[in-house]
């Protein structure tokens, strides 16, 4: 072989060599776990940091609902066929406070949906969120959504214990 020949050779193993070095630099980001607290079954969430969904939400919405089925129950019917206090009526005015109760529920799912998107906790390093959530758990219910410099995380219970999750 010729000198010059076995120095292309030799520099292109060294390339070769060099470009697997750089990608053995490249480390696939650890999906790890951090606890927040060892018993969660403990902790009594508050009541306000869930938002304004869930049973709260429903429970307004029954309450209007039966407000509307009294109301309309009370009054003539508007469409001339059906007879004040009949079956007919007590379907008419099932139907339309059903149809109220939808909208309401609808509505009350949307807003939740903006006051959620609106109440992000956001932390630039990980050790400043577990300070963080370890003195306001209370506030930070299972299924709250965390921004740690830009990585998303929740909250979550495994195993009866209360973790930060990467998403």
């Amino acid at each position: 072989m010729h000198p010059a020949g076995l120095t292309r050779l030799i520099a292109l193993l060294v390339a070769v060599a060099m470009a697997n070095l750089g990608c053995a630099h490249t480390q696939v980001p650890e999906r790890k776990r951090y606890l927040i607290t060892e018993e969660a079954s403990s902790i009594d969430f508050q009541e306000d940091a869930r938002g304004i969904g869930g049973a709260g939400s429903e429970a307004y919405c029954n309450e209007l609902q039966i407000q509307c089925y009294d109301k309309c129950w009370r009054r003539k019917p508007p469409v001339w066929s059906i007879k004040k206090h009949s079956a007919v009526h007590r379907e008419y005015c099932t139907k339309t406070c059903r149809e109220e109760f939808n909208k309401c529920v609808d509505k009350q799912e949307e807003l939740e949906r903006q006051e959620s998107q609106s109440k992000k906790l956001t932390f630039p390093n990980i050790s400043e969120a577990l300070d963080w959530l370890k003195e306001h758990t209370r506030e930070a219910p299972p299924g709250t959504h965390v921004a740690v410099a830009g990585v998303g995380f929740v909250i979550a219970i495994i195993g009866g214990a209360l973790f930060l999750v990467p998403i």
